[in-house]
């Protein structure tokens, strides 16, 4: 069986395409409220309050009707933000070149936090070109990779 959120971006892909905007990424977590539904679109143009209420209004039968989620949860349209988190391909093909930060597990020469511009990505490593210096980090490594404002 595939995953929940694989599931709700097969439902939710049709709607993307029909409001022009496109999906950034869907994730179903647990909170302090119960299980979330978090939906993250984008668009070349921006995204405002208005088009996460127009998302959510559109999807929202249809999650309803297809029941991807036995169990009860919130549902949440969301705009991926400005400082989005990378997580798939995807992601990092739209930030290279672009200011990240690194956020690592473990401190690498005293620091788990290192700010540069995306160079390059494979197969979950990347490198970044920090204060002039070219810094290669294995996906094993990476907490989590964020776009930062510059």
């Amino acid at each position: 069986m595939s995953k929940i959120t694989d599931r709700v971006e097969a439902l939710a892909a049709p709607v993307a395409a029909e409001q022009n905007v496109s999906l950034w990424d869907i994730e179903y977590v647990k909170e302090a409220v119960g299980m979330v539904l978090r939906v993250y679109i984008d668009s070349a143009e921006g995204i405002g309050i208005d088009d996460c209420e127009a998302f959510s209004r559109a999807l929202d039968p249809i999650l309803d009707e297809a029941d991807p989620i036995p169990d009860s949860y919130t549902f949440e349209v969301s705009s991926a933000g400005l400082e989005r988190e990378l997580r798939k391909e995807s992601h990092f093909a739209f930030a290279l070149g672009r200011e990240v930060e690194a956020k690592l597990y473990k401190p690498r020469e005293g620091s788990k936090l290192y700010k540069g511009e995306l160079l390059n990505y494979e197969n979950g490593a990347v490198t970044l070109r920090c204060g002039g210096n070219d810094v290669h980090f294995e996906k094993e490594e990476l907490a989590a990779l964020r776009v930062i404002l510059g």
